[in-house]
């Protein structure tokens, strides 16, 4: 059965009241959610409370890294498959999805044996899925499982990725007229306790983006606001508003306990937490970028030189105020000299250089984990640390706790595994881009930096700035630029 399912229209609760009907009734096997992020993982954890053990909910990357592991002799695999994923870099499930599909279509029992253990299997978001996602999928299907498909195409934001042996794209279109049942839904449920005229008016916006037009701005219900305002940065990649056009995005945000701050991209929403202050923390979601870069560093032996350079690249990338000027040239160039200059007590470059000896006595992942966790606790204590601010507060934090396992890979593996089944949730006030926000919902929400640049009229754009649209539930503002707004609002 195929769903298209709209943001907010009821996509999570069908799905996870299916469960909760069909769970005890599947007898053997269990009942099998498949989602694409953790955090709908959370939600749909969450949705299904009560229901017992027959029930798992998982991402369809762990699914394939878990059948990968069962067959990694075959496959020519380490035992854990998902280790081999991270270390391959960003294509790393993609490559091990081309993988696992191969096997599937190869040895078609291994998918009867599949489907006897998940008979039934719920997939949120399929419009997410890679070729070789779809095509596990569908060969466990092809085994005897049932499935039940919820999507939206215009939700698609993230971009195919073609590989050498690799599957061909999922067509939505196709889809729909191979299956035995197609559904349509387009009850906006989210908002029917806060605000239907906000849920008619953002499906209405979906319509409209869907066939090539604009988002109406002059016809929009009152919980929908415009703010006009030009970002007078001079620094390309930064945020700053004027003291007059800030103030009522300021009072919008301080109107509200529940709160999304949300742009289309990485930096931008890196400078939107130095614009509000940092007093919104960024939401990370479950992916560590500049952490997988440094284990990438410290997997294997290396200088001491490269590991103070791994320290200050990952600094960058996780906080501001470690710059070269400030702190990472004086650090690099301690620890590349053994830190034998003698430095007059209680001054920055003593305390900068304490920060290298650290590395020069212990040079491994252990020396790089108390660099971390000094400057961690020095911020708090020290005035010359404290212009360091860490925008990535649990990526710093969990580099910082590499130093309680025997190699830096093993600590790597048990943050992500722990990080994996805690299933975080945002906290309740957060900044986020649009792709880590997919999924979630919140009472309200700022979509900020709606410029030519950002949203431009490009099918991946109309559908970031749906996505953006629909994670409001009560109000929504707006924030467009005079000079060059997006070509997919009327104003």
């Amino acid at each position: 059965m195929v769903v298209e399912a709209p943001g907010g229209c009821g996509k999570t609760f069908q799905g996870s009241d299916y469960a909760k009907d069909i769970a005890a009734a599947i007898k053997p096997g269990r009942l099998l959610i498949l989602t694409h992020t953790h955090a709908a993982c959370s939600i749909f954890d969450k949705k299904t409370k009560g229901i017992g053990s027959n029930i798992e909910i998982r991402t369809i990357d762990s699914l394939i890294a878990q059948i990968a592991s069962a067959y990694h002799r075959g496959l020519a695999l380490p035992a854990d498959a998902s280790v081999w994923a991270r270390q391959a870099g960003d294509d790393g499930y993609g490559l091990l999805g081309v993988k696992v599909a191969a096997l599937l279509k190869r040895y078609p029992s291994i998918a009867a044996a599949l489907a006897q253990r998940y008979p039934l299997i719920v997939c949120d978001e399929h419009q997410d899925c890679s070729g070789e996602q779809h095509a596990v999928i569908a060969a466990i299907q092809a085994g005897g499982a049932r499935l039940r498909v919820f999507a939206d195409p215009m939700q698609k934001i993230f971009k195919d990725k073609s590989f050498v042996g690799g599957c061909l794209p999922c067509d939505w279109n196709v889809l729909k007229e191979e299956a035995d049942t197609f559904e349509e839904l387009d009850v906006p449920h989210r908002w029917k306790n806060t605000d239907p005229d906000l849920g008619k008016w953002i499906l209405g916006a979906r319509e409209a983006l869907k066939a090539g037009g604009k988002v109406d701005l002059v016809n929009r219900p009152t919980s929908v606001v415009v703010i006009r305002v030009d970002n007078i940065a001079k620094k390309y990649g930064d945020v700053l508003l004027s003291t007059a056009h800030r103030k009522p995005i300021d009072a919008f945000i301080g109107a509200t306990n529940s709160l999304l701050v949300v742009a289309h991209h990485t930096r931008t929403a890196s400078a939107l937490r130095a614009l509000f202050y940092r007093q919104i923390p960024l939401w990370e979601g479950h992916t560590r970028k500049g952490l997988e870069k440094l284990i990438g560093v410290l997997k294997e032996p290396q200088t001491t030189t490269v590991l103070a350079a791994a320290v200050v690249t990952f600094m960058d990338e996780v906080a501001v105020g470690f710059s070269p000027s400030a702190f990472g040239d004086q650090f690099q160039a301690e620890v590349a000299g053994g830190c034998t200059t003698k430095r007059k007590a209680d001054t920055k470059p003593a305390k900068i250089q304490a920060l290298a000896k650290l590395i020069v006595d212990e040079p491994d992942f252990r020396g790089v984990a108390k660099v971390l966790r000094t400057i961690g606790d020095l911020r708090a204590s020290d005035s010359v640390f404290n212009d360091i601010k860490i925008d990535h507060s649990k990526e710093f934090w969990e580099a910082a706790r590499l130093a309680e396992y025997s190699t830096a890979e093993e600590g790597f593996n048990a943050l992500t595994h722990k990080r994996t089944y805690s299933r975080p949730s945002p906290p309740p006030k957060a900044i986020s881009t649009i792709h880590k926000a997919k999924g979630l919902e919140c009472d309200c929400v700022v979509l900020m930096a709606c410029d030519d640049k950002q949203f431009p009229d490009t099918p991946e754009a109309r559908c970031l700035l749906y996505v953006g649209l629909s994670r409001a539930m009560n109000r929504l503002m707006i924030v467009v630029p005079n000079s060059n707004p997006s070509p997919l609002l009327q104003l």
